[in-house]
């Protein structure tokens, strides 16, 4: 932790709103907290989702959320925006930005991280200001002016001057939603804010992100990150981090290993993320370095395309007993549908080599509820497993035990900047313009799916079968995809315990037509006060592709213009 002494200095309150072991595992969350910390100026101090029934109080000195002026907001999952609001209103912080600024603790809040610039409007009334894009080119000179400004009366006005003055802040207020038939068709801006709020990226790296300060108490205990670049360029057409991190930046060998040797010598246990777009020369350099270094290696998956002879050695050596591959779709015709790019001879390969490796624990990732899914794409699924299965059971009878596998099926919701943006949530066909399906026949069809994959998988020994709630999905469908009406649904169910169905309808809220229902080219989304640089055109083109199974290639920055955002560069 970094330790400091008030006296000259702004307080600054870091929040992850879930538990210290999920916040403590976010690489994004870390790279806030040292960026604030290293300054003689500042004095950050972290705030995490507490069982406890008192007010939530600092990590660093036990101070409450109404000590600090300044109150930053690390978002990464759509599902803790309940949690935003509850630690505000724990914390005695006014939830809705307009009537803070007239009470005793009127700090400004500031709130970025990936859900965020997928799509702020959600939590947008809650926030005078939210961060759209990377933290490292903005955060410095944004908290400087912040430092000489947080007592300002005038809050319009400080809105417009900090929209005018940085790239990617965005201030709620200064728009106002337009709403037509149950939708969001618009946001108005003020005179003086520009129309649409541009987002900001990293555009080199000396040095990649890593982890700031180790903890045994992470989800990921003792393991220390690191990144390998930012975005995929793979495309595929479910994928947000695909789309919203564009132009995909891989950092070279040396900048890696450089936030590698930045760790203690003590931490020998070294999680790499993004390896699903990492060429092989670049894992090739990094595993040398790390086997050099006696560190040993985990990930939270690979590609089945991606795995080298370099990678199985690291891999063994590393004595790693599980990894996980991701299919993503049931077949082989929905991951041409998806944009993949993988076979099943790419999976059954993959799964092989891993198991000759020594993995003893093989976890599978696919979804269900995606565009154009059949049950027949289910039951080649099955297939798959028990081809797999039969496969890498040779190798494990050989060597006396055999590899388990785990099946983790998630439910399929169509994200912000995606080619399925313009999808509905749960149903394999396309709607009609302003044709809607029922919530109850959402989830309804993803229970069967679920019902239908476990049956199948049923009779295999070493099959184990986990699968999310429709509900729970159907609800992050909403987060997602909603608009700035939602806040009061949010503290609807915080302070009241008001289920959310209820609260919707009693605040005439249509959550058909916010996730199920149809769209075209034209369509408006509450998220387009963004700009990503993504061509809508593009992404609708996109869209189009995936009902004819029509691949993609691979971004290539160097000669590739498609999308739009590299066109000015």
């Amino acid at each position: 932790t970094y330790l400091k002494k008030w006296k000259d200095k702004t307080p600054v309150a870091l929040i992850y709103p879930n538990s210290y072991t999920v916040g403590m595992s976010s690489l994004g969350f870390q790279l806030v907290y040292a960026l604030l910390s290293r300054r003689d100026d500042i004095v950050c101090e972290r705030f995490f989702l507490d069982d406890g029934e008192g007010p939530p109080l600092s990590l660093e000195s036990a101070r409450p959320l109404v000590d600090f002026p300044l109150i930053f907001i690390s978002v990464s999952f759509e599902n803790d925006y309940l949690n935003i609001v509850r630690l505000l209103l724990n914390g005695g912080i006014e939830p809705f930005a307009e009537q803070r600024a007239s009470t005793e603790h009127s700090p400004l809040l500031v709130c970025g991280g990936v859900a965020v610039f997928m799509n702020p409007e959600p939590i947008a009334a809650f926030m005078d200001f939210c961060i759209i894009g990377e933290a490292e080119p903005l955060l410095d000179d944004f908290v400087t002016y912040l430092q000489q400004h947080e007592t300002i009366s005038d809050r319009r006005g400080l809105y417009i001057d900090c929209v005018n003055r940085f790239a990617g802040v965005y201030a709620p207020a200064l728009y106002t939603p337009k709403y037509e038939n149950g939708r969001c068709t618009g946001l108005d801006a003020v005179s003086g804010a520009p129309d649409r709020v541009s987002r900001v990226s990293v555009v080199e790296c000396d040095v990649a992100a890593h982890s700031a300060l180790m903890t045994p108490q992470a989800e990921f205990s003792d393991l220390y990150l690191t990144e390998l670049g930012r975005g995929c360029s793979r495309g595929c057409r479910f994928c947000a981090a695909g789309f919203i991190y564009r132009p995909p930046r891989l950092w070279d060998a040396d900048a890696v290993v450089r936030g590698l040797s930045e760790r203690a010598r003590q931490d020998t246990r070294v999680g790499l993320l993004g390896m699903e777009m990492a060429d092989g020369d670049t894992l090739d350099q990094v595993g040398t370095y790390l086997l050099k270094s006696s560190c040993a290696l985990s990930f939270s998956s690979l590609r089945a395309d991606r795995i080298s002879d370099g990678l199985l050695e690291l891999l063994a050596r590393s004595s790693l007993k599980s990894a996980a591959i991701a299919p993503d779709g049931a077949s082989e015709r929905l991951r041409r549908v998806i944009n993949k790019g993988l076979d099943q001879a790419d999976l059954l390969q993959a799964a092989r080599r891993l198991t000759e490796a020594g993995i003893y624990k093989l976890k599978l990732y696919v979804m269900i509820g995606l565009p154009t899914e059949t049950q027949t794409d289910l039951q080649e699924f099955i297939g798959l497993v028990e081809t797999m299965k039969e496969s890498i059971d040779d190798i494990g009878k050989k060597r006396g035990r055999l590899t388990e596998i785990y099946l983790s099926v998630n439910c399929f919701v169509p994200k912000p900047w995606t080619p399925f943006q313009y999808h509905s949530f749960a149903l394999d066909r396309r709607l009609g313009v302003d044709e809607t399906a029922s919530m109850q026949q959402a989830v309804r069809s993803l229970k069967e799916k679920i019902a239908f994959l476990k049956k199948g998988i049923r009779p295999f020994a070493n099959v184990h079968f986990q699968a999310d709630r429709p509900e729970s999905a159907l609800f992050q469908a909403l987060l997602s995809r909603g608009d700035r009406r939602l806040a009061g649904v949010l503290l609807d169910v915080v302070s009241r315990g008001v289920p959310w169905k209820s609260s919707v309808k009693k605040r005439d809220i249509a959550v058909e037509k916010l996730i199920l229902s149809g769209c075209d080219s034209r369509s408006y989304f509450p998220w387009y006060v963004i700009d990503h640089g993504i061509s809508h055109d593009y992404l609708w083109d996109e869209y189009e592709k995936a009902f004819s199974g029509a691949s993609t290639m691979a971004c290539d920055t160097a000669v590739c213009r498609r999308c739009g955002v590299c066109r000015e560069r």
